[in-house]
């Protein structure tokens, strides 16, 4: 049998069999065999989710608060701008004038709790809104500060897909202030 000849087991395709089970058999090793660490595993944070262990990771970050604009917005010490996700406070209005039900107080209450503070924010999904400020979930020490606002009384549930990982947990706040008349939901309701 000579190499390359259509009449023997060393014909042309043949070969090119064989060369593509090599290529394959070895592709398939070296997938067992890579480092699985560069593929992080997926973990449900919500049942209708799956994020990435070093992307929630890479999300949080901490950075000082440079002043508080309402009751769900802040501008932080870099002069971004974050907005609250799951939540929206009563707003102050244009220049201060004519401020909605309530929006005083929450101003004052995100205030208290942040002003000049370093807080860690949290992403979802979305990055930021039309607005162009960063969508976060945010944090003071041991407390969620969106789910305080709502707690308390000082703010309404408004998730809007696809940030919705708390939007059980803000849910079931609201339904309590509510249900207590807490903030808003004592002195706004007609």
């Amino acid at each position: 049998m000579v190499l390359g000849s259509s009449t023997g087991w060393y014909n042309t395709e043949a070969m090119r069999f064989v060369v593509y089970g090599i290529v394959f058999f070895l592709g398939g090793l070296s997938a067992l065999t890579f480092n699985s660490s560069l593929f992080p595993r997926k973990i449900s944070l919500h049942p209708t989710r799956q994020v990435a262990l070093t992307e929630r990771a890479a999300s949080v970050s901490a950075i000082k608060v440079s002043r508080v604009i309402d009751g769900d917005t802040i501008e932080l010490a870099d002069g971004r701008r974050v907005r609250y996700i799951g939540m929206d406070t009563p707003e102050m209005g244009d220049l201060r004038r004519n401020p909605k039900c309530f929006a005083k107080e929450a101003t004052e209450e995100n205030a208290r709790l942040l002003d000049g503070k370093t807080v860690r924010l949290e992403k979802d999904i979305s990055e930021m809104d039309k607005y162009g400020r960063l969508l976060r979930y945010v944090y003071i020490g041991d407390v969620f500060v969106n789910d305080s606002l709502v707690r308390q009384g000082f703010a309404r549930v408004d998730t809007v897909p696809p940030d919705v990982v708390h939007q059980q947990e803000f849910l079931q706040a609201e339904q309590e202030a509510r249900g207590q008349g807490r903030g808003l939901w004592n002195v706004c309701v007609k």
